[in-house]
């Protein structure tokens, strides 16, 4: 039996929450800016500084997921990298490519969502056991540049 569409709209499948701190890194889509603004005011659109949520990450060659390994370094440990590409026959760049970018700067993949007609987004995330232990219920917030849990 076919997978039925999602009828979530877009940010909630992204998991970007209200006051949620997002990068867009190349991403050039005025409506998904829109969208972003329209759900948090912490939107920047450049390489992100440290304690990012969630960051866009425009890709279209195996070249562009050069940025993973310092973008790791500005999300939330419980934050993640959306790796937004083209899908489909006009596809530039390979899912295993990114998996395997994804793997060399220590993240993993974890869902895939239909970004738009024409791209797709791949979640990427540092793995549990890499993440500072924190207690069920914990809020990361920033501090100068690291993170501490707070309850």
């Amino acid at each position: 039996m076919p997978e039925l569409a999602s009828n979530r709209p877009l940010l909630d499948k992204l998991g970007v929450r209200p006051g949620a701190r997002v990068a867009l890194v190349g991403i050039d889509d005025p409506v998904f800016r829109e969208l972003l603004r329209a759900r948090t005011g912490n939107v920047v659109e450049r390489l992100p500084h440290p304690a990012i949520d969630l960051v866009f990450l425009a890709a279209d060659s195996p070249g562009d997921l050069g940025w993973l390994a310092e973008l790791r370094q500005s999300i939330v440990p419980n934050g993640a990298i959306w790796v937004v590409s083209g899908k489909g026959r006009a596809a530039t760049l390979r899912d295993v490519d990114v998996i395997a970018a994804a793997r060399a700067a220590g993240l993993i993949d974890n869902k895939v969502v239909s970004f738009s007609e024409t791209r797709t987004a791949m979640r990427l995330v540092i793995p549990l056991d890499q993440r500072p232990p924190a207690r069920r219920g914990t809020v990361w917030r920033p501090v100068a540049r690291r993170q501490v849990a707070e309850e």
